[in-house]
């Protein structure tokens, strides 16, 4: 059984520790606002670009650009988008266990997948299994830049249009809500008319040519959707983290004031038995 010491040493080790989470929560939630100003900013480029491109597509032969030519698929890639640190709750563990999922589908319609790990955790969990892993970008969630997506999303088409995969997807968790993340599993290649959803509301006037316009537009809109997908993981990252912290930090108070009452009760009963020993030693002197 713990001594009266002993508890008060664990009480003040709890203390410290909730002065840290609680300090990783405030960080996180000042982090937060940052990356939620960037993602709603650049989610409605991201939208428009992909409006503009699906009605363009719609109107285009499928052969009329390598980045939309459909093959039987055989091998696939995944960009999977998670986080460089942990502390951040079921943030990393779910989309691993997605990607997993995934795999195992994909397997089962015999289709080999291959990883593209951006974040430190995703690279970690699956370097050590039996999953091909071309190309690994660590510790880049901190400083995300429109080139690093450029270069994550030449990586893929380059791949694609060398016919090594015949599709490319992304995975992430996209930012709702401080406490709410949602994991989106998204298409990337091939860019096909199917993909246009909804009746055509908008008609464009295109200069110059249509087939001219797809090979400027269809590179940058694979690297406008990985880089929305970066902007969206890092503020959902931020957001599981304090959600995460927030719940250390109250899970923090409540040890510490059951063992703030374990401690007086100790301290109390040490009291009585202190007293109950004088009254009995007086009383045996007085026998």
């Amino acid at each position: 059984m713990a001594s009266l010491r002993d508890i008060r040493k664990r009480i003040a080790s709890v203390k410290n520790t909730q002065k840290i989470t609680n300090a990783m929560k405030m960080v996180a939630a000042a982090k937060l606002r940052r990356a939620e100003e960037a993602i709603k900013a650049g989610r409605p480029f991201a939208d428009k670009m992909r409006d503009v491109l699906m009605s363009l597509a719609s109107r285009t032969n499928p052969g009329a650009h390598p980045l939309m030519e459909v093959r039987p698929p055989k091998k696939a890639l995944l960009i999977l988008v998670t986080a460089d640190r942990g502390l951040c709750g079921a943030f990393n563990s779910s989309l691993v266990r997605r990607a997993e999922a995934f795999i195992k589908e994909m397997s089962a319609k015999n289709i080999q997948v291959d990883l593209v790990t951006v974040g430190r955790k995703g690279n970690d969990y699956f370097r050590r299994r039996q999953v091909g892993i071309p190309k690994a970008f660590s510790n880049v969630m901190n400083n995300i830049t429109y080139e690093l997506a450029g270069e994550i999303a030449d990586a893929a088409t380059g791949k694609f249009v060398e016919a090594e995969y015949e599709e490319v997807y992304v995975l992430y968790n996209s930012f709702r809500t401080a406490v709410t993340q949602v994991q989106i599993l998204k298409k990337l290649l091939p860019i096909s008319r199917e993909e246009e959803t909804g009746p055509r509301q908008t008609e464009y006037l295109y200069e110059p040519s249509e087939e001219e316009l797809l090979e400027g537009i269809l590179p940058r809109y694979v690297q406008v959707q990985v880089f929305t997908a970066m902007l969206d993981s890092v503020a959902s990252e931020h957001g599981a983290r304090m959600t995460a912290m927030e719940a250390a930090t109250s899970n923090a108070e409540e040890m510490i004031y059951k063992l703030t009452l374990k401690a007086n009760r100790m301290r109390q009963e040490t009291i009585t038995t202190e007293l109950m020993e004088i009254v009995g030693g007086a009383e045996a002197l007085k026998g």
